[in-house]
């Protein structure tokens, strides 16, 4: 290394990652720095409009067209976005009953969504409802547990997706929950659940090993912790506790289902004993979840600053 790459990484090395948000992209990439900007929503459950003002617990939040515009001045400002959702898109209001997740997937589209995973309640019309709808989503369903093989769905479902994005390398996959119990089993057919921590393992290692990703995040539509007093009932269920704990590689859960409003991560530590950052931002689309990661070329290591979920509230 020459003396003006070493004061350079002397000088890099005292900031933190608070000061590294003050900096502009191309700051960073003089530093050898790479940003990368995490955007994720899950449970929307076809609230396309905001509560009503008179809503007694959510007045005027959530909605498509402020979490939108949210997304839109995020991208004006961070050269590196991407943006997930993890699972249950459909069902919850009129616009699903009417039109059947058409809108859903036109709006996430319109919005530039990168990838999503399967919820349970996205089978409500069942496989042939689905499979109707995904020709308006411009954007692919990531799902790794899920035996598709003899349904249409295998046929449009990625295992995983490796983004390429300023010299990084981005592995995503998805989990999804067990649907017996949940979903009417005429509705999601010869769909079966495979084991989500071994197949979280194995994908993350192809990922990381093999591919060479440099983070590997996974789309969840687990559940966060079934331990909690409400969840008693379902407490055997795996949750993304469980996959966090008894994994490798696996840098990132985003997860769904339980609503769970999380102001800001929760780490656990895996096998290796590396933490795991697990993100939920409720439902309804009343928070838009972010990550601002920053990565060192050299040392290939993240630094990650989670921004607390902003409100998506009607102007």
């Amino acid at each position: 290394m020459n003396r003006r790459s070493f004061i350079k990484r002397s000088a890099l090395a005292s900031l933190s990652v608070g000061a590294l948000g003050g900096m502009s992209s191309c700051n960073l990439g003089e530093f050898g720095i790479r940003k990368l900007t995490i955007l994720h929503t899950n449970d929307v459950h076809s609230r396309i409009d905001p509560f009503p003002t008179s809503d007694g617990k959510y007045p005027g939040l959530g909605g498509f067209a402020r979490r939108a515009e949210m997304v839109k001045q995020i991208r004006n400002q961070e050269k590196n976005v991407l943006l997930f959702d993890s699972g249950d898109i459909f069902q919850g209001t009129p616009y699903f009953n009417y039109y059947g997740g058409e809108l859903e997937f036109k709006l996430m589209s319109e919005m530039g969504y990168d990838a999503a995973t399967y919820g349970n309640h996205d089978f409500d019309n069942g496989i042939e409802g689905l499979m109707k709808q995904l020709p308006h989503a411009r954007f692919p369903f990531i799902n790794s547990n899920y035996e598709l093989s003899g349904t249409p769905l295998s046929e449009t479902t990625l295992k995983n997706k490796v983004f390429e994005m300023d010299g990084l390398k981005i592995g995503v996959f998805g989990l999804g929950i067990e649907l017996e119990g949940l979903v009417n089993p005429r509705l999601y057919g010869d769909v079966r659940y495979h084991d989500p921590i071994a197949e979280a393992n194995k994908q993350a290692d192809l990922l990381k090993n093999e591919m060479g990703c440099d983070l590997v995040v996974c789309l969840s539509h687990l559940g966060y912790d079934y331990n909690a007093e409400k969840y008693n009932f379902d407490q055997q269920r795996i949750c993304d506790k469980h996959v966090a704990e008894n994994s490798q590689n696996v840098d990132i859960i985003l997860g769904g289902h339980t609503h769970t409003f999380l102001d800001e991560p929760s780490y656990f530590i895996n096998r290796s004993g590396q933490n795991v950052m697990v993100c939920q931002v409720g439902w309804a689309g009343i928070k838009l979840g972010r990550i601002d990661l920053y990565f060192d070329v050299v040392t290939k290591v993240f630094r990650g600053s989670y921004i607390a979920p902003k409100v998506s509230k009607s102007q």
